[in-house]
């Protein structure tokens, strides 16, 4: 499984959370399998999201196409800075 990691702050999280939800990618068809939206206890103005795929190539291309969109007011209005994103692959996963 490979993993998208997004951070970036949010100018409001319920616009946000709109625009997430219109699903401007189409994130099943672009491969998604899961995704998780985190957001720090301290920090309610700040938004992670963990998007895995089965492949590095699925993931790359979606990070280049997300890319685009953050350049897009319209499809992007509640960004609050901009967006670090990276293609990450767990190295170590433990239950306790």
């Amino acid at each position: 499984m490979v993993t998208v990691r997004i951070e970036h702050p949010v100018q409001s999280f319920g616009a946000w959370k709109g625009a997430f939800d219109a699903d401007p990618l189409d994130r099943r068809g672009s491969g998604v399998r899961r995704y998780q939206i985190l957001r720090p206890l301290d920090d309610p103005a700040f938004v992670m999201i963990d998007l895995d795929f089965d492949s590095e190539q699925q993931a790359a291309e979606f990070l280049t196409a997300m890319r685009r969109v953050w350049r897009s007011p319209q499809a992007a209005p509640a960004l609050g800075g901009e967006p670090r994103a990276r293609v990450v692959q767990a190295a170590e996963t433990v239950s306790l």
